[in-house]
């Protein structure tokens, strides 16, 4: 069974006991270690590995071995309580000793969590977990968490008086941060909030989080070019309190609406004209990219241009006009551009 979507974070968060295997597998080898870590804890808990009810072995030994992996899975733990076998770092090689040991599968044995890197549509593990009627196949792709996610992460750290402005700026922190270095700040906000019953403020999440000068300045130009004014105000004051400088923020959002015009007017689209750019644009960043300017179009693409290069020519200028709410003004404007008008 596929999951998609939505489904995914949930049932890491909760995987079924009676299904007989779980497969995880995605391009970065943090976030599939992280979501095996989550689907692990909650179908065996806390004490799994000092009572001995987690077996981990790597996938590349299960060729020369596969009989090793049904022998873990139904071996009779001295523990009581629910028992999981982890195969790390799996490959195709590994197939057919997984194959066997969910067909051995009852209840009462191990339950199977595969763990893999990129695997095409092809694969004969992808193909094993997506056909079997029991087994489940859960890719992790790069998007950030979604606010689902974000909030069980705060909850279990301790968090429950999250107030919605708190929440804007931890999705804010999301899209910035890494998930392993975004649980990790969550955990490290948690244990400082520990035994304070007031509601988590903005304050708080700034002196916590940790610095993201360039990642920051990345999402705000994300922020403009999708015209999310609600985000627009928090980014804009986190960049003014880390120092960055009114001319490099300028030239970065030039950068990227030059790129973001370059890709409205090719012929072949503006995906094709991302991955064919000097330096190439690809994976989400390319596909986010694209709905930007398929977004603008290429007039206000035009517009915005012209008006980053008269700010930009400003703040080289001798003009004593303060530079930083030239550029913030510059971005304003962006954000506020009526959508539609091509």
């Amino acid at each position: 069974m596929l999951l998609k979507g939505a489904e995914i974070s949930r049932y890491l968060a909760r995987p079924d006991p009676s299904r007989p295997g779980l497969l995880i597998h995605g391009q970065d080898p943090m976030r599939v270690a992280l979501k095996r870590a989550e689907a692990v804890r909650a179908l065996l808990g806390e004490r799994a590995d000092e009572e001995m009810r987690l077996t981990r072995m790597p996938g590349g030994g299960l060729k020369r071995d596969p009989a090793q992996l049904v022998d873990a899975v139904r071996e009779v733990g001295f523990f009581p309580g629910p028992r999981a076998v982890v195969v790390e770092e799996a490959t195709d090689q590994a197939a057919d000793a997984v194959r066997a040991a969910l067909e051995g599968w009852r209840q009462g044995d191990a339950v199977i969590v595969v763990t893999a890197g990129v695997l095409t549509k092809s694969s004969a593990l992808r193909k094993l977990f997506e056909t079997h009627g029991q087994a489940v196949c859960a890719p992790v792709y790069d998007d950030p968490p979604g606010e689902e996610e974000v909030a069980r992460w705060l909850t279990e750290a301790g968090l429950r008086e999250v107030p919605r402005d708190a929440l804007r700026e931890m999705m804010l922190l999301a899209r910035a941060l890494d998930p392993g270095d975004l649980r990790q700040t969550i955990e490290k906000i948690g244990l400082y909030k520990h035994g304070d019953p007031a509601p988590l403020t903005v304050e708080e999440i700034a002196l916590l989080a940790p610095a993201t000068i360039e990642a920051d300045l990345d999402e705000l130009i994300h922020c403009t070019a999708e015209r999310r004014e609600g985000d627009f105000g928090p980014l804009m004051r986190r960049i003014a309190q880390q120092g960055i400088a009114p001319v490099t923020l300028c030239i970065a959002a030039l950068r990227h609406f030059r790129a973001l015009h370059l890709a409205a007017a090719d012929p072949a689209g503006p995906a094709v004209a991302l991955a064919r750019a000097r330096p190439p644009v690809f994976g989400p960043r390319r596909d986010r990219m694209a709905r930007q300017a398929q977004s603008w179009g290429m007039g206000p693409l035009e517009e915005a241009v012209a008006l980053l290069l008269s700010t930009d020519m400003a703040l080289r200028s001798s003009s004593r006009a303060p530079q930083m709410p030239l550029v913030e003004r510059a971005l304003l404007r962006l954000v506020m551009k009526p959508r539609g008008r091509r």
